[in-house]
């Protein structure tokens, strides 16, 4: 990873804190081993697989002109439903974002993409699954901190669109 983008990635973290400071969320920082995956991260961090936030921005082409991005947000222990993607969108083509893209878009690397969507191309959906947990936890744009985030708080300030979104 360039420098650059070491430094987009903490100005997505800082930009984060500020936001949820700013809003007054009830979230704690936790600090440990620089992990991206799911489970591996889920297991340093000492909590069930379904209370984390896995987010994945997919790429929806709907017709022949028009491109559309959605960070999709499920718990940790359940995939990505795209064929439920492409009908919210009433898409043609649905697939994930090339990484070059999803990091662009996120404003950090994979592995470490926020379930808040901070770039005006990206709609934020996220599965009801995952707002059925109190708390839940995700990496916080690096590999070292991730947050554990009121649900509660996190649907008023996020915003999202609802919708089933998941597979198991």
């Amino acid at each position: 990873m360039t420098t650059d983008a070491t430094d987009i990635a903490g100005d997505t973290y800082e930009k984060l804190l500020a936001l949820l400071d700013e809003r007054g969320a009830a979230y704690r920082v936790i600090e440990h081993a620089p992990e991206g995956a799911t489970e591996a991260v889920s297991a340093l961090r000492g909590h069930a697989l379904d209370r984390a936030a896995k987010c994945i921005i997919a790429m929806v082409k709907i017709g022949k002109k028009e491109k559309r991005f959605a960070l999709v947000v499920v718990p940790g222990d359940r995939r990505v439903d795209l064929a439920a993607v492409k009908a919210l969108y009433g898409g043609t083509y649905v697939s994930f974002a090339s990484p070059e893209t999803a990091e662009e878009l996120a404003g950090s690397p994979s592995g470490t993409i926020l379930p808040f969507a901070f770039d005006e191309r990206l709609e934020l959906v996220v599965d009801p699954a995952l707002l059925a947990q109190p708390e839940f936890f995700f990496n916080a744009a690096r590999l070292d901190r991730s947050i554990a985030l009121s649900a509660e708080d996190y649907r008023a300030i996020a915003e999202p669109r609802v919708e089933r979104v998941s597979t198991g």
